[in-house]
């Protein structure tokens, strides 16, 4: 079961990476173009926003998994274990909940949208506004999986606090 979802967050990473890399080769082409040849693609702006807001959308996602959001330790690092537990199960209580306020709003967006077309590509903005359906199926198993771990006592005390060390400050230089 791991191994289906190592895989499938694989290929969401790799789905970002070709997002990033058409976004670089249309806006860097449409600067040449504009500076270069005094033209540019139409096509470019729009599909650019596109796959930006796409991308965003899927890497929440892959961080939910990686559990590499922002976040602060500062009250949390100093309760005991069950005030831990209990801190995290009211975040993804609460995450699951603004999971569903995504989803049941972007479902409306799409289904209000699903007529009318972007100004260039002449697409749906249905699928404009369906990466947020996308997040929130895609987040809620990752979310239902801590929190089953978290109630059935699977998870290690280390992994109660969702907080990694800065990569820029060395383990011995931090200044309390």
């Amino acid at each position: 079961m791991q191994r289906a979802i190592d895989g499938l967050f694989k290929g969401l990473q790799w789905l970002m990476v070709i997002c990033m890399a058409v976004m670089v080769v249309l806006v860097f082409g449409n600067v040449v173009m504009r500076y270069g040849f005094n033209s540019g693609l139409l096509l470019s702006e729009e599909l650019s926003r596109w796959l930006f807001v796409w991308m965003t959308f899927l890497g929440a996602v892959v961080a939910l998994n990686e559990r590499a959001h922002l976040g602060t330790d500062s009250l949390i690092s100093r309760l005991p274990p069950g005030g831990k537990k209990l801190c995290l199960l009211l975040t993804l209580l609460l995450m699951l909940f603004l999971t569903w306020l995504v989803f049941r709003g972007s479902y409306e967006q799409v289904k209000i949208n699903w007529a009318s077309t972007s100004a260039v590509m002449e697409a749906s903005m249905g699928y404009f506004y369906a990466s947020g359906l996308v997040f929130s199926v895609l987040s809620v198993p990752v979310l239902l999986l801590q929190l089953f771990r978290l109630v059935t006592g699977r998870m290690s005390e280390a992994e109660l606090v969702n907080i990694t060390e800065n990569e820029d400050v060395p383990h011995g230089d931090a200044k309390a």
